[in-house]
């Protein structure tokens, strides 16, 4: 989730004070500070998406990995975990209910549905671990990146990174059922865009990351 950073989460409705001077009755005026609470319904999708990866795995996993009703149920969370994902980070920003533990919690869950999926796929011999290789290199890169820069700015998910996390989710959605025929190939096709997105949309943000720290250099020496 992301979006106009909250104070502590947990605390509801602590006052402020308010400063410009004395109100009726020679007292400082005190406003509610809406704060959000960590129950909130963005934060609880976020950590339903964290209990799914131990399930999701042990579904993908049953019966040595290969039984069609078991990836099926496997899939079914999976695209559960994806569904959640998008609607808790569109619930934190539209109602102000961005905590904390949502800033820290949502990245961590994304990645972990993703790497979980990523490497049962390769262990399983379904998906080269080359692939899971460069999207797992990628994703921890750019998040490492992005602590690399904080000091001088945000870097923004970009509209290629949403398709990017858009084809990674189908693809490996894909790759999770048993699918055979000309739908076992097609999901190839989908895995390769994700990889050529996953690469460029990665290249993208390093060369935003080396922007912003320049510009946040210049500006520190300037001043």
């Amino acid at each position: 989730m992301s979006g106009i950073p909250a104070s502590a989460a947990g605390g509801t409705g602590r006052a402020a004070s308010v400063p410009g001077g004395p109100v009726a009755g020679g007292k400082l005026g005190a406003v509610a500070v809406n704060q959000a609470s960590l129950w909130n319904i963005a934060n609880i999708l976020t950590m339903v998406r964290l209990v799914l990866v131990p399930g999701f795995v042990l579904l993908l996993l049953a019966d040595g990995g290969y039984d069609p009703i078991w990836r099926a149920w496997a899939w079914a969370a999976f695209a559960v975990a994806m569904i959640t994902d998008v609607f808790d980070g569109h619930l934190a920003r539209a109602y102000n209910l961005v905590t904390d533990f949502g800033k820290i919690a949502d990245p961590i869950a994304d990645k972990a549905i993703m790497a979980a999926g990523l490497i049962c796929l390769s262990g399983l011999g379904d998906l080269p671990w080359w692939v899971t290789g460069v999207i797992l290199f990628r994703e921890l890169g750019i998040t490492l990146m992005r602590f690399w820069v904080i000091r001088h700015g945000v870097i923004p998910a970009s509209r290629g990174g949403k398709m990017k996390t858009l084809a990674q989710g189908t693809a490996v959605g894909m790759y999770v059922l048993a699918l055979t025929g000309p739908l076992a190939t097609f999901r190839w096709w989908v895995m390769a865009v994700a990889v050529v997105l996953t690469v460029v949309t990665g290249l993208d943000y390093v060369r935003q990351a080396i922007v912003l720290r320049r510009a946040g250099l210049a500006a520190e020496r300037s001043g």
